[in-house]
């Protein structure tokens, strides 16, 4: 079992231009609308909806409430009615381009995307362009559509991409996944070799050591992950475990994640690597142990994952009707994961 990779940066991609509806002049008109907002991020989108509503009623910030009634319908994987109200939210545009109809569009291309309409998901990101030619992330997004009907342009998007942002080390490893994932891999590598050779002195040994281990260089990736250990954090603890498990030596591996955990006991991440680590070597109970700690830990962002890994460690434990149990609780708060109602037909025939 593997973490399972997201190529495609999808739902919460317009958080990164998120604009909260407090700093638009309406603190005190959008009461409604704020508490829809606070309703998805628990993940209740029936309430945020009512929410919605009742704000429509007061006649509160119609860009704002449209624009949090695509994100409830997203929640519930209602796409076409997403699109619905972003394209209103974009209606109800002051006239003057600002971050929010960034942020509207971003959504709207996912929600684009997830019913499978990848032309318009692509205009929607044309749009963005049009509006701000310098989002070296709306030209990652739509080079990562165009890729699989369109390899010329999806590069050309790509070498924009790379061009608004030649330091942006972790946007080109996410090229590289893309081009690897659509058969394109030498291209890709060709990628991280140019910026290996750059020797670029921004280029950290943690940043150097994350291009060897996706050129699948693993002894080089090794020393320089070794030497970035202290100074790099978690994500270097995350790789350098990587880095001994594809070397074969997950022994070497476990101890990496577990001395970190001696000294910080509050990220998920690490508990949900050393719980695969477990899984590949058979260690299913301390796997479960790992992952149901990681659960545990407050307001981390890897709840999806984990329950998704925890179920499937019931399996390999044999305990099929805990395992079912937990799949249907997880599909009702993630309808839309292909991956679990696969194996929730599994289960069901267990």
């Amino acid at each position: 079992m593997k973490e399972r990779k997201r190529i495609f940066i999808s739902i919460l991609l317009g958080a990164a231009l998120c604009v909260l509806f407090t700093g638009c002049g309406q603190k005190n008109k959008n009461v409604s609308i704020g508490e829809g907002m606070a309703a998805i991020e628990t993940l209740d989108y029936e309430t945020a909806l009512q929410c919605f509503e009742k704000a429509l009623v007061n006649g509160e910030d119609l860009r704002l409430l449209y624009r949090g009634q695509g994100l409830a319908y997203m929640g519930l994987t209602k796409y076409e009615e997403a699109v619905t109200s972003f394209e209103k939210a974009l209606g109800h545009s002051n006239g003057q381009v600002d971050k929010v109809d960034y942020d509207i569009n971003y959504y709207l291309a996912t929600a684009y995307y997830k019913l499978g309409d990848t032309g318009k998901s692509i205009k929607a990101y044309d749009s963005i362009i049009s509006l701000l030619p310098k989002d070296k992330t709306a030209y990652y997004l739509r080079g990562s559509l165009r890729i699989a009907s369109d390899f010329d342009k999806a590069k050309a998007d790509f070498d924009k991409a790379i061009s608004l942002a030649k330091e942006d080390y972790t946007q080109l490893i996410d090229i590289y996944l893309v081009l690897e994932e659509n058969g394109y891999k030498e291209i890709g590598q060709e990628y991280l070799q140019a910026a290996l050779e750059s020797e670029s002195k921004s280029m950290t040994d943690f940043q150097r050591g994350r291009m060897y281990y996706y050129l699948k260089d693993y002894d080089n990736a090794r020393n320089y992950l070794e030497k970035a250990r202290k100074t790099a954090g978690y994500e270097a603890v995350l790789l350098l475990g990587k880095t001994y498990e594809e070397l074969g030596d997950n022994n070497y591996a476990i101890s990496v994640y577990n001395s970190y955990i001696a000294g910080d006991q509050t990220n998920a991440k690490v508990y949900n690597q050393l719980g695969l680590c477990k899984m590949e070597m058979g260690a299913y109970g301390e796997a479960l142990t790992a992952f149901q700690t990681a659960m545990n830990i407050e307001n981390n962002d890897m709840m999806q994952t984990l329950k998704f890994n925890e179920i499937v460690t019931y399996e390999y434990l044999g305990e099929y009707k805990k395992a079912s149990v937990l799949m249907d609780s997880y599909l009702s708060t993630y309808p839309d994961d292909a991956s679990a109602v696969r194996e929730y037909t599994f289960l069901k025939t267990r």
